[in-house]
């Protein structure tokens, strides 16, 4: 047997290939994404990037209804977006195999919260496998596949940072090709009109009692009996760091964390002198494990919020931490690293300039959220995607004194995923918000997927190119014009001019993003006119810094792209081996 070392992502992706996928979808979401990725090269599964969740789970409806194992992926704030057809398709049931994968993001290492997304299983009430390692996300998807078709239901897969993006250790097998199961028309089980609807919630009401018996019996849960003084219940990766900080403790491992067997939870509970419950965000297993009559610790000892690692587990439980961290000499401060757009990013020029005309900015989720940070502080809230255009209208109507100063901020992937139904509100309901597009030709955030903007599917694959500006006009804005961001006073006239029109418009500021714009750029420099203002430090370029009484920029790290020196008023930038005069 073939053994290969996988993230928990590419363990995730070989496990649908496997076992027989011919269908997936996704939009590219932190920890997830890489999923999709992955299963996009094998050309036996038919693999594509969605506008956003929700088409993604329709799709994997679909395909199931066809009869396809199918598998549909996302981050947990997804699971919002994707929470209208997954609720139905409780109802409906599946036909082929339906596996949705949720990574969390305990943490936040980059999600705008930590929800637990535990809740949507039990609220849809389909169950739900969570894997401890690479092997196990590899072999719960090809479980969940088989559960999915034995009980008629989606099943829920939840991941989360730790899983996805580490590595172990995975027996490879062969692709199992599955057949298509037989289509049959059957409107009362998949028409979730009023009448079949109230049916068809006896039927999950049914199936989430033969669920529960399953849980049972299944080898996803297991005892694993050593001394018998502690008892911990735990699933995925709090399962490993159990096991590393209280090697010695009895475990209940739950492979099946809903429906939770009871009374497999009642024998491990008795045969421990204490029993905990060690679980990252919401107390989902101590409170029903509570309801069951049955004494047991957890989130009085360990957080809400956060992860929980080893250490703490230990110092918790058993009262002794592992090791003892090494102090940080007084001498030797660790530096603070925020996260800044990167050099050339041709939204920093956007940002500069809204910040200098003074305007309410009501932002998005994106690299570009990033300009809500100083220098350039020009983003004045950030909800969720799409959120943007829909909360500046919100902006507008509730204060009637900001008009005119209100201007949405959205990326072209984030504009295709769910701000369209917003710019065409403003336009419906009289609002006169401008909205500027970011496009910069790619998903950058996420590691520059494909989007219908760029001309290309997930596979690579050449297909239609959606053209922004047309798009906006057909939701009826009048009032449309593209800027290129390097051109920082084209930018600020348009600006000006959008934001004080008394009618919608949009702005599409068009500019590769400099991380895939290969093209040739001359560097810049400092030269002797500088007088050390610091006007062009406030573009917030990391390749520009303050060393001692003067400004350095470090060739390294230029794109190129000459924001800087319009920026400044004394000419004190150009070209480098360029004489002052050529430059102006």
């Amino acid at each position: 047997m073939t053994k290969k070392l996988l993230s928990g992502n590419e363990a995730i992706a070989r496990g649908a290939y496997e076992a027989g996928v011919r269908v997936a979808a996704a939009y590219p979401g932190t920890p997830s994404t890489e999923i999709l990725e992955y299963l996009a090269h094998y050309r036996e599964v038919a693999a594509q990037g969605s506008s956003n969740e929700k088409v993604a789970v329709e799709v994997g409806i679909g395909a199931a209804f066809a009869g396809a194992r199918a598998l549909v992926a996302m981050k947990h704030v997804g699971v919002n977006v994707a929470a209208d057809p997954l609720m139905t398709l409780s109802y409906t049931g599946v036909n082929g195999g339906l596996v949705l994968v949720v990574a969390d993001d305990p943490g936040m290492h980059s999600s705008q919260n930590e929800q637990d997304s535990r809740n949507y299983a039990r609220f849809a009430k389909v169950p739900m496998l969570e894997p401890s390692d690479s092997q196990e996300a590899k072999d719960f998807v090809m479980a969940a596949l088989e559960m999915s078709e034995e009980f008629d239901t989606p099943v829920m897969l939840r991941s989360s940072t730790r899983i996805s993006h580490s590595q172990s250790l995975v027996t490879l097998g062969k692709r199992k090709e599955v057949p298509l199961r037989p289509y049959v028309k059957d409107a009362n089980k998949r028409v979730m009109m009023p009448a079949a609807a109230r049916l068809r919630h006896a039927a999950v009401e049914e199936r989430l009692l033969r669920l529960r018996e399953a849980a049972e019996k299944s080898p996803l849960n297991r005892i694993e009996w050593r001394d018998r003084k502690i008892g911990v219940i735990c699933a995925g990766i709090s399962y490993r760091q159990v096991r590393e900080a209280l090697p010695e403790a009895s475990v209940l491992k739950l492979g099946i964390c809903y429906p939770l067997p009871p009374a497999l939870i009642a024998e491990f509970a008795a045969g421990v002198d204490k029993l905990y419950v060690v679980e990252e965000l919401d107390p989902f297993l101590e409170d029903q494990v509570k309801a069951m009559g049955i004494t047991v610790t957890g989130k009085a000892l360990f957080p809400l919020t956060g992860e929980i690692h080893p250490n703490r587990i230990a110092a918790a439980i058993a009262g002794k931490p592992l090791a003892t961290p090494l102090p940080v000499p007084e001498d030797m401060p660790v530096p603070a690293r925020p996260p800044v757009l990167c050099p050339g990013c041709p939204h920093r020029s956007v940002f500069y300039v809204l910040r200098q005309q003074k305007l309410l900015v009501s932002g998005d989720i994106g690299c570009y959220t990033l300009g809500a940070l100083p220098p350039l502080g020009a983003i004045d809230s950030c909800i969720c995607m799409g959120a943007s255009i829909s909360a500046g209208l919100g902006y507008e109507k509730g204060n009637p004194e900001l008009k005119g100063k209100i201007v949405s901020v959205i990326g072209d992937s984030t504009f295709f995923h769910s701000g369209m139904t917003g710019l065409m509100d403003v336009v419906y309901n009289r609002g006169s918000t401008l909205t500027i597009i970011l496009d910069n030709r790619t998903t950058a955030m996420t590691g520059h997927q494909h989007n219908p903007g760029t001309g290309y599917t997930l596979k690579g694959d050449p297909t239609t190119t959606l053209e922004l500006a047309p798009i906006c006009r057909a939701l009826g804005v009048r009032r449309v014009r593209e800027v290129d961001p390097y051109d920082i006073k084209a930018l600020q006239a348009a600006i000006k001019e959008e934001a004080a029109a008394d009618e919608p418009s949009v702005i599409i500021s068009r500019r590769a993003c400099a991380l895939l714009d290969k093209s040739a750029k001359p560097l810049y420099e400092i030269n002797d006119n500088c007088r050390n203002c610091g006007a062009c430090l406030r573009l917030g370029c990391p390749a520009m810094a303050r060393e001692g009484d003067s400004v350095t920029i470090d060739p390294a790290l230029c794109a190129g792209c000459g924001v800087c020196a319009q920026v400044c008023n004394f000419n004190a930038i150009g070209k480098a081996g360029v004489a002052n005069d050529e430059n102006n």
